[in-house]
């Protein structure tokens, strides 16, 4: 029973923290109120997700000697601060102290929040790894849906669009939704941990660790490029067709995209994590990665705002999969014992991706480029995954007995 309290407690927890991928909702909306270009409100973001890599990596050490309620007491109190502190900057309307507060301490504390019940809840369920990781990752990807579809434009309608209003009670409503969350995260029992396999191997540094690093890298930079922009790029495809749209409408579109793709978010890092216990981590990820493919191949060639919505949804969908997946091939590569540590240390591809993702679209957007130049960057950095996977050999799939 008190699996399931912490397998809960870690997956609201992670719902908070995923609020910052529908950070493309405010995309357009800060542009407007003040006059900041794609490329710096995408630094905002862009920089949570290189410190939340970064801050991962370092809580793997601190995990083991602190355990994981101080840890996740400490991310939440540091993402949902840096929504409150954000409102002050954007009152100042300074753009380096938003990039700093949000995009630095909150990243910090995403990182600590992150990485925490994921490695804590895999040791709860050894015999059930990926489904377990599966399901508290899966808040993180629905975390844009609460923020997309409930609870930013609850806020802008009652703070009729004042978004220092927003940012700061959006923080506060964090707070009380993720304190309470933390508290509840427990080490697990030393019998999910000393009594499951132990991989020969010891993932640092190595040949497959750099491997499996790219992969996750790719996946990651290929996705993130529409959860930074999906709302802008779709607006871009709904407006030849409804020219009488106003801006507000297409908003609209835009956040139901957002909600509708953050649920494929958070679905398929449930789905995929459930198929990697039956398929094997590595095979499952090599299928998302060229399922992806195929697909950014398909919007190169169309204009129809339909097919990109669904396209971004399936590759959200798979985008999902692959942190559904990868706790499970770090315990399937490396053990039960160096998971924390090699999952901190590749959690760093995820900033580095939010680094270049964001980067790249903003880039293209700024310069009028056509958005196939967008599609292919990401198709090729999908190709580059599989072909770093090739580098592996398939783990042993560890089954483990029932648990009583």
């Amino acid at each position: 029973m008190k699996a399931v309290r912490v397998l809960v407690a870690g997956a609201v927890l992670q719902l908070c923290l995923g609020t910052v991928y529908a950070f493309s909702f405010f995309q357009k909306p800060l542009m407007a109120a003040f006059g900041w270009n794609n490329a710096q409100v995408a630094w905002v973001f862009s920089l949570a997700l290189f410190c939340l890599g970064g801050s991962a990596a370092l809580a793997a050490p601190l995990l083991k000697r602190f355990g994981p309620r101080p840890l996740a007491l400490l991310g939440i109190l540091l993402y949902a601060g840096s929504w409150i502190a954000a409102s002050v900057a954007l009152q100042m309307r300074n753009l380096p102290l938003l990039q700093a507060i949000f995009g630095i301490v909150g990243g910090i504390g995403l990182g600590l929040g992150y990485v925490t019940p994921v490695a804590t809840v895999v040791g709860w369920f050894p015999h059930r790894k990926g489904l377990a990781a599966g399901i508290v990752v899966m808040g993180f990807g629905l975390g844009a849906l609460l923020m997309s579809k409930l609870l930013a434009p609850f806020l802008m309608h009652l703070s009729h669009n004042a978004l220092p209003v927003v940012f700061r009670d959006t923080g506060l409503l964090l707070l009380a939704l993720g304190l309470p969350a933390a508290l509840l995260l427990a080490r697990p029992p030393s019998a999910a941990t000393t009594n499951a396999p132990v991989a020969p191997c010891h993932p640092f540094p190595s040949r497959s660790f750099i491997a499996v690093w790219t992969i996750f890298f790719c996946n990651i930079t290929a996705g993130v490029v529409f959860i930074a922009f999906q709302s802008p790029l779709f607006q871009d495809f709904l407006s030849p067709r409804h020219p009488t749209w106003s801006v507000e409408q297409l908003a609209a579109q835009g956040a139901t995209l957002i909600a509708l793709s953050s649920l494929c978010n958070g679905l398929g890092r449930l789905i995929w994590g459930r198929v990697s216990d039956h398929l094997g981590s590595l095979i499952t990820f090599r299928v998302l990665l060229l399922a992806q493919v195929g697909i950014f191949l398909l919007l190169m060639t169309t204009t129809h705002p339909l097919v990109f919505a669904i396209g971004v949804c399936a590759v959200l969908l798979c985008y999902g999969g692959g942190f559904g997946t990868m706790p499970a091939l770090i315990v399937d590569l490396y053990g039960p014992v160096a998971t924390p540590r090699a999952y901190g240390l590749v959690l760093t591809a995820w900033g580095v991706a939010g680094m270049v993702g964001p980067a790249v679209a903003a880039y293209l957007r700024d310069h009028a480029l056509s958005r196939n130049y967008l599609f292919a960057f990401a198709a090729a950095m999908l190709l580059a995954g599989f072909v770093a996977s090739r580098a592996l050999a398939q783990p042993p799939h560890l089954v483990l007995a029932p648990e009583e």
